[in-house]
């Protein structure tokens, strides 16, 4: 005969499907957001443009970063960047909104920064400074990669926004050291024993009053 126990077994509940992906989502969210904004800065400064400009008997090489061709991929990814830190900071429609802010901060890099992937202007405006004529114009234009690869690093950004959308509501808040209704969490006090002396000099040391 079996031996039957009346103390009932543990029963392990498993996590809700949600939260645990919510959680896992977190650091994804982190890394793209991060990575994307750090591609996109570092790109913008990269020569998008590279041509000549007539001058003399001779031509002139002149080149274009991206920021000179245009500085909105890189002024999005800094807004992208507060936006991913300004998630945890708040909750509710609050965190929806600043979710949102950061998916279309990184839809709105990566559109700029194709639409300019064949601009002329920058060189255009370098070629008639160089050559001081307002009508030069540089010759021999190519363009590079980089505005592509700044494309590509904003559409992280663009996907930490929406792993926000999506995941954002079971995402830890910053001030977890107070309940949801804001009110601080009370600590009980650790017990003093009055014979000896090295706790009492420890409640002295946490601001408490051993004597109470």
């Amino acid at each position: 005969m079996g031996y039957v126990s009346a103390v009932p077994h543990p029963r392990i509940e498993a996590e809700p499907p949600e939260s645990s992906a919510g959680r896992r989502t977190v650091a994804i969210a982190l890394l793209l957001g991060a990575l994307g904004a750090t591609v996109v800065l570092l790109a913008s400064g990269r020569t998008w443009a590279r041509g000549s400009a007539a001058v003399g008997g001779g031509t002139l090489p002149l080149t274009a970063d991206g920021r000179a061709v245009t500085g909105l991929p890189a002024a999005l990814a800094i807004v992208g960047l507060a936006a991913l830190v300004a998630v945890f900071a708040v909750r509710g429609r609050g965190r929806l909104l600043v979710s949102g802010l950061l998916a279309l901060s990184g839809l709105g890099a990566a559109l700029s920064a194709v639409a300019a992937a064949d601009d002329r202007r920058a060189l255009d405006e370098r070629a008639a400074t160089a050559t001081a004529d307002t009508a030069a114009r540089v010759v021999e234009l190519t363009h590079t990669a980089w505005p592509y690869i700044t494309a590509s690093g904003a559409a992280l950004i663009l996907l930490a926004g929406l792993l926000a959308l999506r995941f954002g509501r079971s995402w830890p808040a910053m001030g977890g050291r107070y309940e949801r209704d804001g009110s601080p969490r009370t600590r009980t006090p650790a017990p003093v024993d009055p014979d000896r002396p090295e706790d009492l000099w420890k409640a002295l040391d946490r601001g408490e009053d051993p004597t109470d």
